[in-house]
């Protein structure tokens, strides 16, 4: 523990000088944590060579330059712009601007200030700012930038004068630093009004803030009206709703904007690249992470983790993104909830399903086949799961819940998922409908 929060306190280009002694593979493209896990796994933890003033000034200068062959893809090389990072001289001042941070893989960045989509005006920060201020993806940043010089395309930021509403110079907390608590916030109250695909959800959940929620899903299974479904319900809590869509068709990302107008949408269609839609996934959890640190509750929707294990090459990845989901149980932070959607017909989506096993606060199954058939919900209720329910319902509904669920489980599927949406439509919520068991 001692060597991890040592290495929390590294620059940024002595973690990397680290990684690459130890010859960690593509070790640029990691997160700070997961960077840090792998050097704390080789065994890299610093000696006293390292630990010295002048040897951390040396690590910093190499920081500076990618070692050969090092890259984002094999097939491509580092292109930092130099006429941006070797301009010397007081920068004339501009106009100050706020934006969100979307690092690029070589090492620079820009601020997205029209949402979170790629859009002119958005202004490029340097890959030397981005180092000295140990900027994360999803960092909101102000400071002033200048007018694009000739040959450039986009406004350049000139310096950062604060990182999430602090001073760039001040200590700010890591999310994956802050101690996790179980969920005990519910997110939906029993007498709710709410959808009856989100009704029954809360049934079998119940749905909680710092939850994560694992819906393993086919095509043609209803998955799409149930993400939307709860993302209304999201939206009506008054948490702050993200929503990443991977290898999404292009013409469904209007239709979630125009069903959840108050959601921040990540759309990495299918016409990119894999790993411009892994860059997305990264900032829009990044940027969740940093809303939680500053005391909001986020839901981030995900559709799905199977589509996003293609980009990063490997499924047990997208746990790092899935589990980031929890109760942050310290004064002023928030908490962060992952919803996340896996495609259980393929072998890359058995792949994710195993390495995600027995991460999930709340697991779902959709059924095609029932959806087919307009049954509501197109839940398979007996391979439902839910941990926690102690700590969420009182003695008395929970004792309730589990007698409906064991009355549902002795019916085949069909039937069971019939009777329970007959019980949802003949109730104005799950608290009245448990009161006529």
């Amino acid at each position: 523990m001692r060597r991890a929060m040592a290495l929390r306190d590294e620059h940024l280009a002595v973690l990397h000088q680290r990684a690459r002694q130890l010859e960690i593979p593509r070790y640029r493209m990691l997160p700070r944590d997961e960077l840090i896990e792998e050097i704390e796994e080789r065994g890299g933890e610093a000696d006293d060579e390292q630990r010295h003033p002048a040897a951390r000034e040396e690590a910093v200068d190499s920081g500076l330059e990618r070692p050969r062959g090092d890259s984002w893809d094999e097939d491509e090389e580092e292109r930092p712009e130099p006429e941006r990072e070797e301009q010397s001289g007081p920068e004339p001042a501009g106009e100050s601007v706020t934006g969100v941070l979307d690092r690029m893989p070589q090492g620079y960045g820009f601020l997205r200030l029209s949402g979170l989509h790629e859009a002119e005006g958005d202004v490029y920060v340097s890959a030397s700012q981005i180092r000295r201020c140990e900027l994360q993806p999803g960092d909101e940043v102000t400071g002033p930038a200048r007018a694009p010089r000739r040959g450039e395309r986009h406004p350049a930021l000139v310096r950062v004068e604060s990182v999430n509403g602090q001073g760039p110079e001040d200590k700010r907390r890591h999310f994956e630093d802050l101690t996790p608590a179980p969920p005990y916030r519910r997110l939906l109250a029993p007498d709710a009004a709410a959808e009856p695909f989100v009704r029954a959800v809360d049934l079998l959940g119940p749905l909680a803030f710092g939850q994560r929620v694992l819906i393993l899903a086919e095509p043609r299974s209803g998955r799409t009206t149930l993400l939307l479904a709860l993302g209304r319900a999201v939206a009506a809590s008054g948490a702050h709703l993200v929503v990443l869509l991977a290898d999404e068709r292009p013409e469904e990302v209007p239709r979630w904007d125009q069903a959840l107008p108050r959601a921040e949408i990540f759309a990495a269609t299918a016409d990119e690249e894999p790993r411009d839609q892994v860059r997305q996934a990264e900032l829009a959890i990044g940027h969740a992470k940093r809303l939680a640190e500053a005391g909001e509750d986020v839901v981030v929707l995900v559709d799905g983790l199977s589509r996003l294990a293609l980009g990063y090459r490997d499924p047990a990845r997208v746990k790092r993104l899935f589990g980031a989901g929890r109760e942050l149980g310290e004064e002023g932070a928030g908490s962060l909830t992952v919803i996340a959607t896996v495609l259980d017909s393929d072998d890359r989506g058995a792949e994710v399903r195993e390495a995600l096993e027995t991460t999930e606060n709340l697991l779902l199954r959709l059924d095609p086949d029932l959806a087919a058939k307009g049954v509501v919900p197109a839940l398979v209720i007996g391979e439902s799961r839910a941990s926690g329910e102690e700590e969420l319902r009182e003695p008395g509904e929970l004792e309730k819940i589990r007698a409906l669920r064991a009355e549902l489980g002795e019916m085949e599927p069909e039937e069971a998922a019939k009777a329970l949406g007959e019980r949802i439509e003949g109730s104005s919520s799950n608290a009245e409908l448990l009161e006529k068991l």
